[in-house]
């Protein structure tokens, strides 16, 4: 008797079938909740973008939160609290701060939720991995983008955000502990300001007014390198402020090309992302055999010189905005 064609090739369809299940298809569709220090800005978009996509990738149901500003660390806690209640298996969370979110954190783990921390760490030991940028060394990659660029002594001033949170702290001890080592540096200035452009505008107008000697200014984060950018324009002191800011904005990318900020600090939010969402998904499927403690996520210095190389514009441009 002849034998159906599909007789012998039914085995391995199933074989074929079985096999991409065993290769990380969960049976099951995982929760995964991110919690963000914000959902504003162009930089979390591009978080939430790498988020989603290895969401759809890993066939998890994802959450995204975060508070109206990065300031508010109790809304933060309130939402890893309802994260929990409500079943979420496990939290992606950038900490907006280092201690006083701790605690929120250490209770989730304790009731079997995994945590992976992105961007900005926390004081917990129950994190399983930290994903996000050396800090300390972009601080230094700050401090040393002017350095390499400004000839004679450096009137140094710093635009940093809450004083609770870890990123922002470590880049400022980078940058100044490199301004120091050169030799040829002065710290005239450091002000913490809110996580928002408006009021690091008007903070970084009135430390230029105080110190008028300042010839270099950093700022450690999208806003306030946005409001930095404003004020220095405000007050017509593109030529004699060399300006470092962070991350990729329209208003920061536009006065890297218009002289008002001359070199950015560009991160890999999508990476931030991705990743995050990605190590949640193998904590909870136990593929944890080769995962790290530390994950640091690519940084890159974008100036005027390099603004149009292909690798710059891939960093400025990691994503593009979904429709609305």
């Amino acid at each position: 008797m002849r034998r159906s064609k599909w007789t012998a090739v039914w085995p391995m369809v199933l074989a074929l079938l079985l096999s991409g299940c065993a290769a990380g298809v969960p049976a099951k569709q995982h929760t995964v909740t991110v919690i963000a220090k914000s959902t504003q800005t162009e930089f979390w978009l591009s978080v939430f973008a790498g988020a989603k996509a290895a969401a759809t990738e890993y066939n998890a149901e994802l959450n995204i939160l975060g508070p109206e500003t990065e300031e508010d660390y109790e809304t933060q806690n309130q939402m890893i609290a309802d994260a929990v209640e409500a079943g979420t298996e496990a939290i992606v969370f950038s900490a907006i701060d280092f201690e006083k979110n701790a605690a929120a954190i250490d209770d989730a783990a304790r009731a079997g939720v995994k945590i992976v921390a992105i961007d900005s760490s926390v004081d917990s030991e129950l994190v399983s991995t930290y994903i996000g940028t050396d800090n300390y060394a972009a601080g230094q990659m700050a401090a040393q983008a002017a350095l390499d660029r400004v000839d004679g002594p450096l009137k140094v001033g710093v635009v940093n955000y809450d004083v609770g949170t870890a990123n922002g702290q470590e880049r400022e001890r980078g940058a100044l502990d490199a301004f120091r080592d050169s030799g040829r540096a002065e710290i005239m200035a450091v002000v913490n300001t809110l996580t928002d452009a408006a009021q690091a505008r008007t903070d970084t107008a009135a430390m230029l007014g105080r110190s008028p000697d300042i010839n270099v200014l950093l700022a450690f984060n999208e806003p306030t390198s946005v409001g930095a950018a404003q004020a220095v324009e405000d007050l017509g002191c593109t030529e004699d402020v060399f300006l470092v800011g962070f991350d990729s904005n329209v208003v920061t990318i536009d006065g890297l090309q218009e002289g008002t900020v001359d070199a950015l600090v560009v991160q890999n939010p999508y990476a931030m992302g991705y990743l995050g969402v990605e190590s949640a998904c193998r904590l909870l499927t136990g593929q944890t055999n080769d995962m790290e403690p530390t994950v640091d996520t690519s940084t890159k210095i974008v100036d005027r010189d390099n603004l149009f190389e292909i690798g710059s514009q891939k960093a400025l441009f990691a994503f593009e905005r979904e429709q609305n």
